[in-house]
């Protein structure tokens, strides 16, 4: 049988999609490639048509177990035979499916990158007949890619390691020019056949939502799309159980899915969710990998991903079937604190000292594109496309930027404002500095660095802090002004040949407020979540200014207070806890103006109580004591508590 007609045997389809013919055809010329197609694109028949043809075994390397299972499954029901093998098998079961796979009961064999190194596995494959080596989710190759697992660099040894070598095939629905040329490279593919067949799902409707009342939008979307079936991505653990129960709490079918459940609960969640007992999942990043479930109608972020490439996966789960969804994301400025902080408690024990650094910096970056997309004001889809190296032409006219209603205005003196203070900072000083100089906000740190004396302090003291940020993403969109990569990034001037033109505009659009959106910033917490109601803590006044602000440290302040926040991170990671459950940022802030001695003094610093005391207490006193005897007679503060 040629392609098509094995196409139509197994699988029942008449045709091909858009990219998947090519890619079937160069496999069967014996070619390496690496395609990068959208999810729902159709990945997976591009690698199987060949393997039923090819006179071999291929052995597809994937990284997740339920990923393999339902391929498997999936397989099995075509009247293929397959099978995998990972750690979900007994050392039994594994031979057992090895010794039928020399036999020639399997086409194909789908394996966890780990299991390439082993005795047995190898000595299989170096005795049978591989015909090719496919690797799904290839972007797990590439220190750059969102996904990245250290055994995939292990899969070039195992190729070349087979007798003959087979051909290689490489596949993943999101890959940047850099985890493009990573795939290239580290699989070292021969002359292969690259296959890009673009990035836009046009079905799927982007939108981006800066409301206050999360809880209230998200409830009242799920009661008007009913039995509809969504999926709804959060941060953290503890988001996730408490958006989970307000949903129950209303009424919802819902359930929740995150590591910290044990493996048979995430496992019957999840077939919860894929055989519709429930219509929506809460879930943090650990879901989705591999879950094949085509009716998804929408996906709400109910805080901002860390990366595009997170945001590109995870809302592209939603119409796979083709039909319209909807991609929502509810973006508040926490969600960038929260994301730092899980940056910065992220696990580098896997990786070489010598690129600890870079991926810091990239991680970083990626955040503020991240963050950038949920700012803007231009077209979401075209965003996202030219951040994948995708050429833009107009506005697609089917996302919520481009049918938003705008007001416009012109900042061009404004703008000339924001060059003159990056002139006066030499380039030194990031956003933080930048924005609080122009503001004119009285800040220790400010006076500590002498920004308080530029020409440029104060200048637009009339401006909100949001307003200066959206400028300042409009000049670097401009090519104005550029931050640089490091993780520390500072903002630098750009190309303003220009700007220099009186005929020179600078134009910012604001998003008109719609009814909705005014509705979701005013309207109460609904009843049924308990702990989030807006309320001052017992005991606290909301008129005192706040304890513990950042704003009065110096330089030795934030060194200190950088020392503290890895006390706490060392500590978070004994316990397997958070870091802010330690202590907040606000508690460090106030040691660091404090500088405790004893346990009254400990007691006396805002968010530290008996217990956290008698936990903790002790070795925050020894590491400001520390610090205090490295620094003599420095100031950590210039203000007085």
């Amino acid at each position: 049988m040629d392609a098509k007609s094995t196409l139509k045997h197994y699988f029942g389809y008449d045709s091909f999609r858009g990219g998947q013919e090519e890619v079937v055809n160069a496999i069967l010329e014996g070619r390496d490639v690496l395609a990068i197609m959208p999810t729902g694109a159709g990945k997976s028949i591009c690698y199987q048509i060949p393997a039923l043809m090819l006179d071999g075994i291929t052995i597809v390397v994937s990284p997740l177990i339920s990923l393999m299972q339902d391929q498997v499954k999936a397989l099995n029901k075509a009247g293929v035979h397959a099978a995998y093998i990972n750690s979900s098998l007994t050392e039994s079961q594994i031979s057992k499916a090895l010794f039928l796979a020399s036999q020639g009961t399997y086409k194909i064999i789908y394996v966890a990158p780990e299991r390439l190194g082993g005795y047995e596995f190898n000595a299989f494959a170096r005795s049978a007949h591989i015909s090719m080596v496919t690797i799904d989710e290839a972007h797990c190759i590439s220190q750059w890619g969102q996904d990245f697992r250290p055994a995939y660099l292990k899969i070039l040894d195992f190729v070349n390691g087979l007798p003959k070598r087979p051909v290689v095939s490489a596949f993943t629905a999101t890959a940047t020019k850099e985890v493009k040329d990573d795939i290239l490279c580290i699989l070292n593919l021969n002359a292969p056949k690259v296959v890009i067949t673009g990035f836009d799902r046009q079905n799927l409707y982007y939108r981006v939502e800066q409301v206050r009342k999360k809880d209230a939008f998200i409830v009242d979307y799920i009661k008007e799309h009913p039995d509809q079936s969504g999926i709804i991505y959060c941060a953290t653990r503890k988001n996730t159980d408490a958006v989970c129960e307000l949903l129950k709490s209303e009424g919802i079918r819902a359930s929740e899915y995150h590591a910290g459940l044990g493996t048979e609960q995430r496992k019957n969640n999840q077939d919860d969710f894929i055989y519709d007992r429930v219509d929506v999942i809460v879930a943090t990043n650990a879901f989705g990998m591999g879950i094949d479930k085509p009716d998804v109608r929408f996906v709400i972020h109910y805080n901002m991903p860390q990366s595009m490439e997170n945001y590109y996966q995870e809302a592209g789960r939603a119409g796979r079937d083709g039909e319209p969804a909807e991609c929502i994301l509810l973006f508040s400025p926490q969600d960038v604190v929260i994301n730092r902080m899980l940056l910065d408690s992220k696990d580098f024990s896997d990786t070489d000292i010598e690129d600890i650094e870079l991926i810091k910096q990239r991680d970083m970056y990626r955040l503020r594109v991240m963050e950038n997309y949920c700012r803007t004001t231009e077209c979401l889809r075209n965003y996202i496309l030219r951040y994948f190296g995708e050429n833009t032409g107009e506005s697609c006219n089917n996302c919520g930027n481009c049918n938003q209603a705008y007001t416009e205005y012109d900042m061009t003196d404004e703008a000339r404002w924001v060059i003159n203070c990056i002139a006066e900072t030499h380039g030194r000083y990031g956003l933080t500095i930048v924005i609080g100089t122009l503001m004119g906000v009285d800040r220790a740190r400010l006076r500590e660095l002498g920004t308080t004396v530029y020409r440029s302090y104060g200048a637009l003291k009339d401006m909100s802090e949001a307003d200066i940020r959206l400028l300042i993403s409009r000049m670097i969109q401009l090519g104005y002004i550029y931050q640089t990569q490091e993780q520390y990034s500072v903002l630098r001037i750009g190309n303003i040949e220009s700007l220099r033109s009186e005929a020179a505009r600078v134009v910012i659009r604001k998003h008109k407020k719609t009814p909705e959106q005014l509705y979701y910033d005013t309207r109460g917490e609904r009843r049924g979540r308990t702990g989030r109601t807006g309320r001052c803590e017992a005991g606290k006044s909301s008129g005192s200014k706040a304890r513990g602000s950042k704003d009065s440290l110096t330089a030795a302040g934030y060194e200190l207070f950088e020392k503290l926040r890895q006390l706490r991170l060392e500590i978070a990671r004994e316990e397997s806890v958070p870091p802010y459950i330690v202590f907040s940022d606000k508690t460090l802030a106030d040691m660091c103006i404090r500088l405790p001695k004893d346990r009254d003094a400990m007691l006396d610093v805002s968010g530290v109580g008996a217990g956290k005391y008698e936990r903790y207490g002790q070795r925050f006193m020894d590491a400001i004591e520390a610090f205090v005897n490295e620094h003599p007679g420095a100031v950590t503060t210039l203000n007085a508590f």
